[in-house]
């Protein structure tokens, strides 16, 4: 079995490296470097950079712990640095991977000529054809730049150029407050940066609980970055001195810099869909079945190419189903019980339904929640801000969780298990937590369910 795979990031690789285990003869071509958005200019680098803050407010903190440091500053040149070694080590890696799987990795951009042929233009000029029984779409997004915002790369940029700043800007106006505006606007801000965020919808991190969005606009609050939600971008003017720009409401904003974080859109430019008879939805995305595959036999499609979330853990899982799949499986598509994950400080995430969406659902509900201020752990390392809330529907099966606070995206495997396998609330609180840890909050919010938490505070009125 020969299989031909277009995009090296989450998606592909993977697939690649599953396809090959699985005894496929497994070529994937790639123009840029492997590991696509996620590892070269996504997830991986802002997380490093994330991590650098992280380490300077603790840093910052430290007198709190009886813990003394008399001169504490931050290098953004060696915070790069730093990002991009680490960066090209996995870069490595994934190289490496594939070497020793027998993965064929080429150089270059392809398209299809019909459904087992792909014409590849190799990155030094030379023109191939290669032949396969099965064909991998993986080729992910990119940023999206309307026209009017005049995206220049340089005082109009994307995430893609704020990873390689080497100097802060002393003042940046970031359009979008979803996961990168968020992230980027403080990390940005820690660092000096004057951060105001423009967000059209009523709240930031609009897909998730609004109580989330709230504690996460307190903890801005705290730190001085300006957030105007409810506001939409009705001209921008760039000139050499920074940005200028106009709100809907008539407002006037001005700064260095403006980040552009509206989100992102497939990009399936080049793989000459139509030479093979695929017509991409109203929104851009290849239309496919539970399996992967596309509406032509044999042609399968994953990730930001399709209509699922823009989330590498979810174009991980796809690759290795849909490699599964081409080589006989009968696997499909697991989208129940995604994870989304917010690396501010506080840190955000989520599983399942908000309780917004089980009201408009219609779903009978019941919820559980727990303040980590009140538990030992979070006093320890003094990190109280935030609470963990949990939804079950009228049988007490966990169908929703999300969680502001320390160590969010490390608690949320534990509530996203539970959506996956169905458990009951009940059945995951008799669950024995450690003691003292962060994972206690958990225990506690699914005791509240039942109005039977221990330590959960209660205010009478």
């Amino acid at each position: 079995m020969k299989i031909t795979i277009i995009g090296a990031g989450p998606g592909g690789y993977e697939a690649a490296i599953m396809a090959s285990k699985l005894g496929a003869e497994v070529t994937v071509i790639e123009k840029n470097e492997v590991g696509g958005t996620c590892l070269n200019v996504g997830c991986i680098p802002t997380k490093a950079l994330l991590a650098s803050s992280d380490v300077l407010t603790t840093s910052l903190e430290a007198e709190k712990f009886g813990v003394f440091n008399d001169h504490t500053t931050a290098d953004l040149e060696q915070i790069i640095e730093r990002k991009d070694k680490l960066v090209s080590g996995l870069v490595k890696g994934i190289e490496f991977l594939f070497e020793s799987n027998g993965v064929n990795l080429v150089r270059g951009s392809g398209k299809m000529i019909d459904s087992k042929t792909v014409e590849v233009k190799r990155n030094d000029g030379a023109v191939e054809t290669l032949v396969s029984d099965k064909i991998l779409l993986a080729t992910g997004s990119v940023p999206i730049c309307p026209e009017m915002f005049h995206y220049d790369g340089k005082k109009v940029i994307t995430s893609t150029e704020a990873l390689a700043l080497k100097t802060p800007p002393k003042s940046m106006i970031v359009v979008g407050g979803g996961v990168i505006g968020c992230e980027l606007g403080q990390f940005f801000s820690r660092l000096g940066t004057q951060i105001t965020i423009v967000e059209m919808a009523d709240q930031i991190l609009i897909s998730e609980d609004e109580s989330v969005a709230k504690q996460l606009l307190r903890q801005f609050k705290r730190e001085k970055i300006k957030v105007l939600t409810a506001n939409g971008v009705a001209d921008v003017n760039v000139q050499d001195s920074g940005v200028e720009v106009t709100l809907t409401n008539g407002k006037t904003l001005e700064a260095e810099m403006m980040l552009l974080s509206i989100g992102r859109s497939s990009f399936s430019k080049g793989l000459n869909l139509e030479a093979v008879g695929i017509i991409v939805d109203q929104k851009g995305h290849i239309p496919v079945d539970d399996r992967l595959e596309t509406s032509v036999k044999g042609i399968y499609a994953v990730g930001d190419l399709i209509n699922t979330p823009y989330l590498a853990h979810v174009a991980s899982k796809e690759g290795i189903i849909a490699a599964e799949n081409m080589l006989g499986e009968n696997k499909t598509g697991v989208h129940k019980a995604i994870p989304r994950c917010v690396y501010t400080q506080p840190q955000v995430a989520a599983v399942g339904v908000t309780e917004k969406e089980a009201q408009q659902r219609g779903i009978p509900y019941k919820i559980g929640s727990f303040d980590f201020r009140s538990l030992g752990k979070a006093q320890i390392i003094a990190k109280i801000q935030g609470q963990i809330k949990i939804i079950v529907d009228e049988k007490d099966v966990i169908i929703g969780a999300s969680i502001v606070g320390p160590e969010a995206t490390e608690l949320l495997t534990e509530l996203t298990m539970a959506v996956h396998l169905g458990l009951t609330a009940e059945v995951l609180g008799d669950v024995i937590h450690p003691h003292p840890t962060l994972s206690e909050a958990i225990m506690e919010a699914l005791h509240d369910v039942h109005g039977k938490s221990i330590n959960k505070v209660a205010l009478r009125l």
